[in-house]
């Protein structure tokens, strides 16, 4: 099998020169910001090996590297990936996501999210790895009444999916205190965007993201967009979230990766662009980039939904040599637009 790494421009890992090719164990690798951060670890020279029982994944995203499909509560099946691959390193996107469906379902999330990482956690001690990276996220914090997150800013998830992220790095630094575990632990809120090449980007069936589902809406696929609340202390009423491009978050979770395999300390670091763009912005702009009318619906407040989350990344830079580069939400949401109408991974 060749895998393909095809126009792979868009990594600039030049700090890490002196780095030494690694496999790197990517759960979740199948999926959004999984499938990103594998091609840009291919693109530094490593060997991204994808577990992911494809839920929410697509095989056809999976390009870089060798794929094992499995569970992570299959604690046989990760043991042969263990003993397979040898990796270096893990990457840990796995994780149901979805807030709404967090509230509705709670049994599921911490069994999927707090069980399967504590068998992956338990699976990567025995395999003797001792260097974790982990998709957090923003959510840990709750609602910051309008300040910029930091990594010191009260700890207070609003909803059960933010509650298995923050339990998730707990876990992590229980880890360490019995056995030198280190990690990185990544908090950010909305992955945005595509992979400029074309190769891979975003699509989740059923979408839950704003901007896809407005891109879904400007291309007639569906026949709206739903606002979930319009009386938040906003200057238009409508949340507010900070975008990161996932091209931007892939290259941070290589460097987290090159942190710790250098034998950096552990890490719980916020990536953001420390731009706050509210759901109206959002759907204005995707209609200058397509050109196309999106219908809007008002609906209800979402439970577990905060008013802004914005996030610094000043500790990332110091640390990392990271920041964004691709901060201009017209450009996040074309290279969006440009993945969508290519018919994504399937009908």
């Amino acid at each position: 099998m060749i895998w393909r790494l095809n126009s792979v421009r868009f990594c600039n890992l030049q700090w890490a020169t002196a780095r030494q090719m690694a496999t790197v164990l990517v759960t979740g690798g199948a999926g959004y910001v999984g499938s990103h951060a594998c091609k840009a670890l291919a693109a530094a020279g490593h060997v991204p090996v994808v577990y992911d029982n494809l839920s929410t994944g697509w095989r056809a995203a999976v390009r870089f590297g060798p794929f094992v499909e499995g569970d992570l509560r299959d604690g046989d099946a990760l043991a042969s990936a263990f003993a397979d691959h040898r990796p270096d390193a893990v990457l840990h996107f796995a994780a149901l996501s979805t807030v709404g469906e967090s509230a509705q379902f709670p049994d599921v999330y911490w069994s999927n999210n707090i069980g399967g990482s504590a068998s992956l956690f338990q699976a990567a001690r025995i395999a003797g790895v001792d260097a974790i990276v982990f998709s957090s996220t923003c959510a840990i914090f709750g609602d910051a009444d309008g300040d910029v997150l930091t990594e010191d800013s009260p700890k207070a998830p609003l909803s059960v999916y933010g509650r298995n992220k923050l339990v998730v790095e707990e876990m992590l630094a229980d880890q360490e205190a019995a056995f030198g575990t280190r990690s990185v632990a990544f908090r950010y809120f909305n992955a945005a965007g595509a992979d400029p090449d074309g190769e891979i980007g975003e699509d989740h069936r059923p979408e839950t993201h704003l901007i896809p589902i407005a891109l879904d809406a400007a291309l007639g696929d569906r026949p709206n967009v739903t606002v979930f609340g319009r009386d938040y202390a906003t200057s238009d009423g409508t949340c507010i979230r900070d975008y990161v491009h996932v091209m931007d978050l892939a290259e941070a979770h290589v460097r987290g990766v090159e942190w710790l395999l250098e034998g950096g300390r552990s890490l719980a670091l916020n990536l953001g662009s420390g731009q706050g763009h509210s759901v109206q912005e959002v759907l204005e702009t995707a209609q200058q980039v397509t050109g196309h009318t999106i219908s809007i619906v008002e609906g209800d407040r979402r439970e577990g939904d905060a008013m802004r989350l914005v996030s610094g990344s000043v500790q990332a830079q110091e640390v990392l040599g990271w920041q964004p580069r691709r901060v201009r939400l017209d450009e996040t949401i074309s290279d969006a637009w440009r993945w969508h109408r290519s018919g994504r991974y399937g009908p």
